[in-house]
């Protein structure tokens, strides 16, 4: 009996040992996932925009603006408000000689000296039947302060949105100190009495503009 109960014990100490040994193993966890790796960025493109031509300092204005009118062309028709705030059309002028320069800005230096130089040559200007409009893009005021200021004696015209000096080429890229910008360009057209181009000055010399005018028709005979 003595061995019977001694095996029974045995068995007894077995059993309890196995439960107590599997609550104390933890549980087997499932393993975590390995994190995905970050999807690749996009490449962005690495190419630079082209960079926009810039005419150089000697190329003229017909480079600038291709649609230049040419000598032997009808010039452009137009019609701008002059410095007394009346509308004055290119067609008023038919049957004279017409010189249209475009200038920068009035009441500057430049501007000025080529401005006095076609006032103080009225009358050889009178004498060639040559019709004198001066363009820029201020405002009529100004136009007037202008006339004033230095006794002009022609007509000035105000082109603000500066539709016709674009039609004339005389529009476009400049540069000064530095900074480019768009502004008139200073240019003068050379017109018969029907209209027609018959020279463009692209480079012009203010001290010397009206003498190259009064030359220019002189030498047409």
């Amino acid at each position: 009996m003595k061995k019977a109960t001694k095996k029974v014990t045995k068995k007894a100490a077995k059993k309890a040992a196995k439960k107590a040994t599997k609550k104390a193993a933890p549980k087997a966890t499932k393993p975590r996932a390995a994190p995905t790796a970050p999807k690749a960025a996009k490449k962005t493109s690495t190419k630079k925009a082209p960079k926009k031509k810039t005419p150089a300092k000697h190329e003229s204005a017909a480079v600038i603006n291709s649609g230049i009118p040419k000598t032997g062309e009808q010039a452009p028709a137009f019609t701008l408000k002059d410095q007394n705030g009346n509308a004055v059309s290119l067609s008023d002028f038919e049957g004279m000689n017409v010189v249209i320069y475009f200038y920068p800005k009035a009441m500057t230096p430049g501007c000025t000296t080529q401005a006095c130089g076609l006032r103080d040559s009225t009358f050889d200007l009178r004498d060639g039947e040559i019709k004198v409009l001066g363009i820029s893009a201020d405002p009529v005021e100004k136009l007037k302060k202008f006339e004033e200021k230095e006794k002009l004696n022609f007509t000035l015209l105000s082109d603000p949105d500066h539709q016709v000096a674009e039609a004339y080429g005389s529009w476009g890229l400049k540069k000064f100190l530095g900074r480019e910008y768009m502004g008139i360009l200073r240019q003068t057209f050379l017109l018969d009495k029907k209209g027609k181009i018959l020279g463009v000055f692209h480079k012009v010399d203010t001290k010397t503009h009206h003498q190259d005018v009064l030359k220019f028709f002189k030498s047409l005979g």
